[in-house]
């Protein structure tokens, strides 16, 4: 059986956890982003390609040409 808790508030977590936990339950958290998955992980892969060097460096004076 699986019981969901929704809008737990903050203070209340901890005792939940801890009855939780006493009672051998398994306890699967589940936080909710607003951005997509997908999106996030294209840019993590960016920020990761620059620290790589796999970057292009276009200097200012030529972005309007």
């Amino acid at each position: 059986m699986e019981i969901t808790f929704k809008k737990v508030q903050k203070k209340h977590l901890p005792l939940l956890k801890e009855l939780a936990k006493s009672l051998h339950l398994e306890i699967e958290e589940e936080s909710k982003s607003p951005y997509n998955k997908e999106f996030v992980a294209k840019v993590l892969k960016g920020e990761q390609d620059l620290k790589d060097g796999k970057g292009v460096i276009i200097p200012l004076e030529d972005i309007w040409k």
